[in-house]
């Protein structure tokens, strides 16, 4: 490997996965808009992967496709492994791996968010030693990128986790990305300012539709959305009760009362979208996930292949990965996903709490509680043996 690299990852002390870019888009109409160059930085992680965003045109006009170049090379001496679904190098994004701004605010993102089974070896990607890999991407398709002005892009800090082998983790490999440039760009004369796109209200009433679905998948689903429903009622009645202990803990961490509030409002909200809002779920989806949404598109559910397979309730359940995707939805909890499967969501919860509490799996698995737990009197996952866990009162949720 090149020692300047080297040498640069020594001195940056980072362990992350980081890159930003800037680019401009013109404004409705084709009016263009000035560029401001700022050329590609990159972030090197200690023994890690660096990863440059660059964009491939910067002065676009408004029907241009906005691409970027994503590049991620290897800085260390061991083959590192990613999954397939947290690059650029899969069959398409289908994920919010970037950071899009434009002029200082956030630009939503327009793609799907999927709930996956646990990976399989096929599931990652190889990078040697000093290797690097690169993919285009089209952004515009993938962000609200419709109104004209200057548009900061980078790599989102946590979209991606190394593996020192499939299946096992690299620790401290990844660290918040280093602020993006500020970029300001002056408009043409007569070109209006956009207003940015905002989700689309609640629909107003609820009740249950399909969409492709046979007979004996509408019967099943039926049963998934009772099971979601009573899910989300008992935990939101568990955080109504205020006393948080190991079913809370072990899903979003040390107890805090905002990140407390915050789980609280999710699990009123996902309550009230089964029980008052349309839902529609659709069973046309032929992918390996269980399900996805389009987190701006209340309240349509795709169910896929492994929704089928799963049982009614407990881990991993058809009602469990409904409460999943109804938390991504922008107007319900607008959560994320930074970890899939339970160990990964228990090791979320305890090292990064403000993560877990925005992460849809970790929803899931409390709202699914398997094994059970009840307040304020746990079951020891190292003893099997009952007894009484610590609980903190918390006023005011």
């Amino acid at each position: 490997m090149d020692s300047k690299w080297r040498i640069m990852a020594l001195l940056a002390g980072l362990a992350g996965l980081t890159g930003l870019a800037t680019v401009a888009h013109a404004a409705p109409g084709g009016v263009r808009v000035a560029v401001a160059q700022e050329g590609v930085r990159v972030a090197v992680a200690q023994e890690g992967v660096r990863v440059a965003v660059a964009p491939q045109g910067q002065d676009l006009a408004a029907s241009d496709d906005v691409v970027v170049t994503v590049t991620m090379t290897n800085t260390t001496g061991a083959t590192q492994y990613l999954l397939a679904w947290q690059t650029p190098f899969g069959r398409e994004v289908e994920a919010p791996l970037f950071e899009v701004m434009r002029d200082g605010a956030p630009v939503p993102y327009l793609g799907i968010q999927a709930k996956r089974p646990a990976p399989r070896p096929s599931d990652y990607i190889a990078l040697a030693p000093g290797a690097s890999r690169s993919a285009s991407v089209e952004l515009s398709a993938l962000y609200d990128m419709r109104a004209g002005g200057a548009y900061s892009v980078r790599w989102r800090a946590g979209a991606a986790r190394l593996y020192s082998r499939p299946g096992t983790p690299q620790p401290g490999m990844l660290a918040e990305p280093e602020a993006p440039a500020i970029v300001r760009v002056a408009r043409q004369p007569g070109a209006a300012a956009a207003t940015p796109a905002l989700p689309p209200a609640p629909a107003e009433g609820g009740g249950l539709s399909y969409s492709r679905c046979s007979n004996a998948q509408q019967g099943t689903i039926v049963q998934a959305v009772e099971a979601a429903q009573a899910m989300a009622q008992d935990g939101e009645a568990y955080m109504q009760k205020k006393a948080l202990a190991a079913r809370y803990t072990g899903w979003f961490g040390a107890v805090e009362a905002q990140r407390a509030t915050t789980v609280a409002q999710h699990f009123a909200a996902i309550r009230e979208a089964f029980q008052a809002r349309p839902v529609t779920v659709d069973c046309g989806c032929n992918e390996a996930y269980y399900a996805y949404v389009y987190p701006n598109q209340p309240y349509r559910i795709y169910v896929c292949r492994a929704f089928w397979d799963a049982p009614p309730a407990g881990t991993d359940s058809q009602g469990g990965t409904l409460v999943h995707e109804m938390s991504h939805f922008t107007v319900v909890a607008g959560t994320d996903d930074w970890a899939y499967g339970q160990d990964a969501a228990a090791a979320l919860a305890a090292d990064d709490p403000a993560r877990a509490v925005d992460n849809a799996d970790s929803h899931e698995y409390f709202g699914e509680n398997t094994p059970y737990q009840a307040k304020g009197s746990e079951v020891s996952r190292v003893s099997g043996r009952r007894g009484q866990s610590p609980v903190l009162l918390l006023e005011g949720l």
